[in-house]
């Protein structure tokens, strides 16, 4: 198995975790007005950077069609003096799945070949593109834990790991 193909695998079995949470997710905790984060945002968020990172550069991102500005944002914007980001209506549970899918088809894409000895191509993020893409999985699994954990903890929901995906 090439590395190409182990990565591919691990992302597309972290994005199946995190479609099991979402396609699960109760609406009273999709949007729950005590959470200072709501599921959705965190969905969202993780989604948002997997395809972000899943780019060449910074500079070849261009945002999903259902994009809407600063949902991105789990807390404050730092290089905005920590402003607060703005955000309204909710995501739909349909409208992240319909993310989640063009996150998949990138992952597809974007690690058939790659030179993993090449700079990230994120200046905020020195180091090789391998390291990013291991990174970028770190990332979506940590937030799928987090929205499991939630799960977990308030429902007897109980989701299954994903060992690998044969992508």
């Amino acid at each position: 198995m090439t590395y190409e193909k182990a990565l591919r695998s691990q992302y597309q079995a972290a994005l199946e975790m995190l479609k099991q949470t979402v396609s699960q997710c109760p609406e009273l905790i999709w949007d729950n007005p005590a959470d200072k984060t709501k599921f959705w945002r965190i969905a969202y968020h993780a989604l948002f950077f997997t395809h972000l990172y899943l780019q060449e550069t910074e500079h070849d991102f261009t945002a999903w069609s259902g994009h809407r500005d600063e949902y991105e944002f789990l807390g404050p914007i730092p290089w905005e003096n920590n402003r607060l980001p703005k955000t309204g209506d909710p995501f739909t549970r349909e409208d992240i799945l319909a993310y989640l899918a063009v996150c998949g088809q990138q992952i597809d894409e974007k690690t058939q070949q790659f030179d993993p000895e090449a700079g990230s191509g994120f200046s905020w993020l020195p180091m090789s593109k391998l390291e990013l893409h291991i990174y970028n999985i770190r990332h979506l699994q940590q937030h799928t834990a987090e929205l499991m954990e939630r799960l977990g903890t308030r429902t007897e929901i109980r989701l299954n790991w994903v060992v690998k995906s044969e992508a």
